[in-house]
């Protein structure tokens, strides 16, 4: 599960930036960049929630 968890951010953290540079401004841009946005934090969240507790 953690493989693609991070699969899924490191994914969605690129093509949130490639989508900068080769999409034209509109709301094609926004759709996309609010989605790979929601998937990074979604990813992220759930690596959260998955990590091994820390022993004292």
């Amino acid at each position: 599960m953690k493989p693609l968890l991070r699969t899924a951010l490191l994914v969605a953290l690129v093509a949130n930036v490639s989508l900068n540079f080769l999409v034209d401004q509109g709301g094609l841009n926004i759709a996309l960049s609010v989605v790979a946005g929601v998937v990074v934090l979604a990813s992220a969240a759930g690596l959260w929630m998955l990590r091994s507790p820390r022993e004292n």
